[in-house]
């Protein structure tokens, strides 16, 4: 047997669970955007909304409780709904490495799914991370509400928690949105957060990072923060990093005093290694001096 034979399989098991309406939205952009190494469940009470899923592996939770229509924006039977069918939720996380748990949270079905979700993912010893977002101010106080207790519940269910505040996104877009393309820059939002970390592991770099080294920063870390900045030109590097630093999805907190940082740099094959000294500086500079930092290329 040569020894290119013997080399066992690079990367990790990542699965990619979206729960409820606006997880299955989210998976079949991710789908469409085309992230490697990742296999994708959508998870859902409404059977109408699972006919139209792209993911490999579909589960109609609460056909009892809910007879295939849906949680009817109510969290609790979304939870309950997430019980009725643990084990088919067990049976198709199994063998993961790293689970990321996806749902926009405010309504029913992912709302109180996603914690039954990552709870499960993570007694399996699997590395869980929830992707979410909240609602825009429009949807109303009581989603919100829903929302805020949701995401309470998922904390103390995962190693670590990305929230994707929607209102920010509004205001820093054109005042010409379309309601539908706004939710579809959430989505985008998900897609990102995802296909970065993913991506980091799973899609060959100069500076490549291995699952261990993701493990290390994202283990029992609690709420992270995420921010995307785009740069261009001879500073490129320098000003995409200053963007993320300062990104809008930061909402009111910042990178100051971070004690774990993954950073993915993506780029062409131009990409100078004074310019990855650059950027990963500036925001060294801007955590915890003595914060824990990951950081690898996509090239």
């Amino acid at each position: 047997m040569s020894d290119s034979e013997n080399l066992v399989p690079p990367g990790a098991k990542i699965k990619v669970i979206g729960i409820g309406g606006g997880g299955g939205n989210a998976v079949n952009t991710m789908i469409r955007t085309g992230i490697e190494g990742v296999e994708f469940i959508t998870a859902n009470t409404d059977v109408q909304s699972l006919r139209f899923s792209l993911a490999e592996r579909k589960i109609q939770i609460g056909k009892e409780l809910t007879r295939g229509l849906g949680a009817g924006a109510d969290p609790d039977i979304g939870r309950d709904a997430m019980l009725e069918d643990r084990h088919a939720i067990s049976e198709a996380l199994q063998g993961s490495n790293m689970v990321f748990v996806t749902a926009g949270m405010g309504g029913g079905t992912g709302t109180g799914g996603a914690a039954i979700a990552a709870q499960i993912a993570r007694e399996q010893g699997a590395l869980t991370v929830a992707v979410v977002t909240k609602p825009f101010a429009f949807e109303g106080k009581r989603r919100l509400k829903y929302a805020e207790e949701g995401i309470r519940r998922l904390e103390e269910c995962v190693d670590t928690l990305i929230t994707i505040p929607n209102q920010r996104l509004l205001e820093v877009s054109s005042p010409e949105l379309s309601m539908i393309d706004a939710f579809r820059m959430a989505d985008n939002v998900l897609v990102n957060a995802v296909k970065g970390i993913s991506d980091i592991i799973n899609v060959p770099g100069n500076l490549n990072v291995d699952f261990a080294d993701v493990k290390t920063v994202m283990s029992s870390m609690g709420q992270a923060l995420m921010g995307i900045g785009v740069g261009e030109g001879a500073n490129r590097a320098k000003d995409a990093a200053q963007r993320a630093i300062s990104s809008p999805l930061l909402e009111d907190v910042s990178i100051e005093g971070a004690t774990g940082i993954l950073i993915n740099i993506t780029a062409n094959e131009s990409l100078g290694i004074r310019e990855v000294n650059e950027a990963c500086s500036l925001i060294q500079e801007a955590a915890h001096e003595d914060a824990h930092i990951i950081f690898g290329t996509v090239i």
